[in-house]
């Protein structure tokens, strides 16, 4: 990497990182649907001409590799998510327990456990050296307990979270697994806050609701399986970015009305990376479609609404670094989705 590149990128990545202490701020407005973001960030994002919450993700599929053991599947890995870096993601993820699957040595729980270790070391430096997050699935053991989770590496290469899967099959118990908390936790980054699910937890609704009730903005699914359209409907039911990094067939990432940003395929089968803009909300259309004309009036290119007709949901989106979401909406009194359904829920058990 050259200089002025590496200086580019390192103030970019200071700027990111001033955010973390504002985002708790922010995370009871999330839950309302509320977007926000600190001052200072909206400057910088105005001066390199970034759209005001502008996240870059790079997922992964791992359909098609396979390799005589861990160290010779994570030197895939690796290799694929090179490719990535002309893209300068902000957040990596990758496939489930991916270092000790796909490989044809078949070792014992507790050898996956220290070969996990090792590919952990791995992808820690590749986070360091690359100024990204990185989200690495792999077995892990506390207290003689041994876990299916994903560790959160920082842009500095630093462990600062892990996600233990709550809902295990049943042959991962008899292997000698333990569940996870039914609490899941969330991890605030300089760019908003994420949240974790793993494979099986696709199933049920709780650990998602709770993430979205904690203000999670995007949730990552590392799983052995694709999840199909179960994937797309987490996204619209929680109103957030849902990004899967699978084990076999496609990864994608999908925008919380379930539409698909991005996903592997023919031609891209084991590595997307796309934007998603953070700055936007999501509305029940009526009726607050009357105001939207006022709104293009003025704002013009600064905004995109987009109205998804037969649903009756609408998305106000910020295209400018001086238009934030949260100002829109107070200025022309709409409220979000979540809002919305809130403050009916509030006048219909005062009428009871």
């Amino acid at each position: 990497m050259d200089r002025t590149k590496e200086t580019d990128m390192k103030t970019n990545l200071e700027s990111r990182r001033s955010f973390i202490g504002k985002t708790a701020a922010t995370t009871g407005l999330a839950t309302l649907g509320i977007t926000g973001i600190s001052n200072e960030i909206q400057a910088k994002n105005a001066e390199s001409n970034q759209l005001p919450r502008e996240v870059w993700i790079a997922t992964v599929s791992q359909n098609g590799l396979n390799a005589d053991n861990p160290a010779q599947m994570t030197d895939k890995i690796l290799a694929i998510l090179k490719r990535s870096l002309a893209y300068q993601p902000d957040i990596v993820c990758l496939p489930e327990v991916f270092a000790t699957s796909n490989v044809n040595q078949i070792k014992t729980l507790a050898e996956k456990v220290e070969l996990s270790a090792i590919a952990l070391k791995r992808l820690s430096e590749f986070a360091k050296e690359n100024g990204c997050y990185l989200i690495c699935p792999v077995y892990t053991s506390q207290n003689g307990k041994i876990f299916n989770s994903a560790v959160l590496f920082d842009r500095k290469g630093e462990q600062v979270g892990e996600y233990h899967k709550i809902h295990l099959t049943e042959d991962e118990i008899e292997d000698g697994m333990t569940p996870g908390s039914l609490d899941p936790p969330i991890f605030k980054t300089d760019f908003g806050i994420i949240g974790i699910q793993i494979c099986f937890d696709l199933l049920w609704d709780d650990g998602w609701k709770a993430l979205k009730q904690k203000g999670a903005e995007i949730v990552f699914w590392p799983s052995a399986y694709a999840g199909g359209e179960v994937v797309n409907g987490k996204a619209w039911m929680n109103k957030y970015i849902v990004v899967s990094s699978t084990r076999k067939n496609t990864a994608k990432i999908c925008e919380f009305t379930g539409e698909v940003i991005a996903q592997t395929g023919i031609w891209d089968p084991n590595l997307i990376c796309a934007p998603v803009n953070l700055e936007k909300a999501f509305l029940h259309a009526w009726p607050f479609c009357q105001r939207f004309d006022e709104i293009r009036a003025k704002y013009g290119r600064k905004i995109r609404i987009t109205n998804h007709h037969e649903e009756e949901w609408s998305v106000i989106e910020s295209l400018s670094p001086d238009v934030l979401i949260i100002d829109l909406l107070k200025e022309y009194n709409l409220k979000t989705f979540e809002q919305h359904v809130h403050d009916s829920e509030l006048a219909q058990k005062k009428a009871r």
